[in-house]
């Protein structure tokens, strides 16, 4: 069987993606990753097979993502939902049937938040299985919605104050999508309850990179819906260079603030000031490609600044992790037992800090109130609490136990047919965290 992967092109969602992938292929499977040219260099790091698609509309070095970089809050969001998301969805749902039938694709795994490219493969009948790459979505009202920063709890008024956060969703973030999948749907005579969000999503398997044990409590999640593990495996990314020889041997605070939003400058000067006080400590501090470390004023002395870091091998000798709390960053933090000081900028990173400070592997501020004083505060508090580092580690144990990735594959190929083992449902999920 013929498998093609599809993912949305950031790099948050392409590195667990492209790792997936190739798990699948030293399985001994056929894989096939689809994407806009953008897409390719990271695929072709990955030693994938790739296949281009929306070339005409999204020309490699594009950048159709660039007017995020330097928003925030709920105006990311709402920004990418209308200006973004809806054009991928129509071009991806015009090309991809001829896509698929040019290389004879029989089964497809999708990045979620790719919204609605499933309606391809339903009308196909070809058998599909969602990722969830960045922190998944619950509307139920059980937890906050992944966008809002707000303290699980369980009252009603939380369930209300919740419920009003999915509303927002539906209203802000799936609308103007919808507007470019439901024509699709109409043309191929699709019949979709588009009241329920979960309508289309796959039926097989729905799998998130989120271990159980760090998510929040309450949620009945269907049967097909899979709790894993983080997907990296320390291999098939770009090779990034690293000026080693100036790390000092100090404990080493690493600093980032993702690969998107991150173009606010105004952090950046915070974090530098902030790090710059803290005596007996380095820091190295990943600014991304939208920042030009020249604008940013004078470097500390205990301070790497750099464009692009290798995030894993720095977080192997971390004593700490300064990040916009994305997913794949805060995983990547635990599975090396390393606690967080948490700065959510947009999109599921307020939902993933939420979850650092609930269960004690570190802290978070709002970066609109944040100052050099309030952080470098902040940073020593979890320094100097060891709990935070005992949980981080207790993490660590989870996510070597649980081997996510591994997970992952075993569910895909039961749900593609691919071997013997029987249907993996939520009930033997749990049994792998007994």
């Amino acid at each position: 069987m013929k498998i093609g992967f599809i993912s949305m092109p950031l790099s948050g969602h392409l590195n667990p993606m492209t790792t997936l992938a190739r798990k699948l292929a030293s399985r001994g499977h056929d894989v096939v990753f689809i994407g806009i040219p953008d897409v390719e260099p990271t695929v072709r790091a990955a030693d994938l097979q790739f296949v281009p698609f929306c070339e005409k509309e999204y020309p490699f070095g594009c950048d159709s993502w660039s007017g995020v970089t330097k928003r925030q809050g709920l105006d990311v969001v709402q920004y990418s939902s209308r200006e973004v998301q809806p054009g991928l969805c129509r071009t991806a749902l015009e090309y991809l049937p001829g896509i698929l039938a040019e290389t004879g694709i029989e089964a497809l795994v999708f990045d979620t938040v790719y919204f609605y490219l499933e309606l391809v493969p339903m009308h196909l009948g070809i058998p599909y299985v969602h990722i969830w790459n960045v922190l998944h979505f619950d509307l139920s009202g059980e937890t906050p919605p992944t966008f809002f920063s707000w303290p699980h709890e369980t009252t009603p008024e939380a369930v209300t104050r919740n419920l009003e956060g999915a509303k927002w969703i539906g209203e802000n973030i799936a609308a103007p999508i919808l507007a470019a999948a439901i024509p699709y749907a109409e043309k191929m005579e699709l019949q979709i309850d588009w009241e329920d969000p979960a309508s289309t999503m796959s039926k097989l398997a729905i799998i998130t990179q989120t271990p159980r044990e760090f998510d929040l409590p309450g949620v009945q999640w269907p049967d097909q819906f899979i709790y894993a593990g983080p997907f990296h495996d320390d291999a098939g990314r770009e090779q990034v260079s690293f000026p080693w020889r100036k790390l000092t041997g100090e404990p080493l605070i690493y600093a980032s603030l993702g690969t998107l939003v991150n173009g606010l400058d105004y952090l950046y000067k915070i974090i530098l000031e902030a790090v710059g006080k803290l005596s007996g400590i380095q820091t190295v501090l990943s600014v991304g490609r939208n920042i030009s470390p020249a604008d940013l004023g004078p470097i500390p002395s205990n301070v790497i600044v750099v464009r692009k870091a290798p995030q894993i091998e720095l977080l192997k000798l971390a004593t700490l992790c300064l990040t916009h709390a994305g997913l794949n960053t805060a995983l990547e933090s635990l599975a090396q037992g390393v606690p967080m000081v948490a700065l959510p900028i947009a999109f599921d990173q307020p939902g993933v800090a939420t979850r650092i400070a609930y269960h004690g592997v570190g802290e978070f501020f709002e970066i609109q109130d944040l100052t050099a004083d309030s952080l470098s505060e902040l940073i020593q508090t979890v320094l100097k609490n060891p709990s935070y580092a005992d949980r981080a580690r207790y993490f660590q144990r989870v996510i070597a136990k649980t081997r996510g990735l591994d997970l992952a594959a075993d569910v895909i190929e039961t749900a593609f047919g691919l071997d013997q083992a029987t249907d993996l449902t939520q009930q033997d999920n749990e049994l792998l965290y007994a």
